[in-house]
């Protein structure tokens, strides 16, 4: 590691004041860390807001579920305000990486990292969430710009997760066997603004697949969209998986998400 100043604030007022320079926030520190350990980041300081109270936590109601952005994914998972609510997003939780990546991980460090193969994108998309932060709220479909990139100004701290609770919802990945990062991850959510289906790991950043919700939108079954298929041009491509093939798991976990969800 290069060195670095460690600040530990104890309000998300003093934490925003230490926000300038080349400092950088921790909440679990499950990239961060990584990253520093390899030298291939340099801050000036590690903020660390894992202690923060008043970003931690989980409430329902009004239908809506809100996470705060320090929250576990493991809190997530065993969270029976979110099993109550939203079935698929603890289920989402309860897939990420292993036992000591949900216990040390947050969602408000995955959705501000945007890795490319994370899985919380594709909830906070397919869901049409709110992320709320210490200046201001950002839609869902705003918020995630391309890959590792935000909407987030370099000064902003996300606060909390707002997610509208769907009438169905479902959500599928194809796993690394040894990352378990999503190869490709489907989020499916029929809502009263109509059907949401956003996927994750196959793309730069996630994005939402139009075809699919317009014929879900008129029949939520996963025959709706046995035939429709997306471009393999612009996808990720790799050691474990080409373009064409993360463009056909695309078609293979949307159905089985909207299977999922009841459809």
């Amino acid at each position: 590691m290069y060195e670095f100043d460690y600040q530990r604030p104890s309000s998300l007022s003093e934490a925003a004041s230490m926000l300038s320079g080349e400092a950088t926030l921790m909440a679990g520190g499950q990239t961060l860390i990584p990253t520093l350990k390899q030298r291939l980041a340099m801050p000036s300081a590690v903020i660390d807001i894992g202690g923060i109270a008043e970003l931690s936590g989980i409430s329902a109601g009004g239908g809506s579920v809100s996470i705060g952005a320090t929250t576990r994914h493991a809190a997530v998972a065993d969270s029976a305000d979110v099993k109550g609510a939203i079935p698929a997003l603890a289920k989402l939780a309860e897939g990420i990486g292993d036992p000591q990546v949900r216990n040390m991980g947050t969602i408000g460090g995955s959705i501000a990292n945007n890795d490319p193969a994370a899985d919380y994108p594709a909830a906070v998309v397919g869901l049409g969430a709110t992320v709320h932060t210490n200046k201001r709220e950002i839609a869902a479909d705003n918020f995630f710009t391309g890959m590792f990139e935000t909407a987030l100004a370099e000064d902003e701290i996300v606060t909390k997760v707002v997610f509208p609770v769907p009438e169905k919802a479902g959500y599928m990945k194809f796993p690394n066997p040894a990352s378990r990062y999503a190869m490709v991850g489907v989020f499916v959510a029929q809502t009263g603004g109509g059907v949401r289906v956003a996927v994750t790991g196959a793309g730069p950043s996630v994005f939402r697949v139009a075809e699919m919700e317009s014929a879900l939108g008129g029949n939520f079954w996963a025959s709706a969209i046995e035939g429709i298929s997306v471009s393999a041009d612009g996808l990720n491509a790799d050691i474990h998986g080409s373009a064409a093939y993360r463009a056909h798991l695309v078609g293979v976990m949307a159905r089985r998400a909207v299977a999922e969800a009841g459809g």
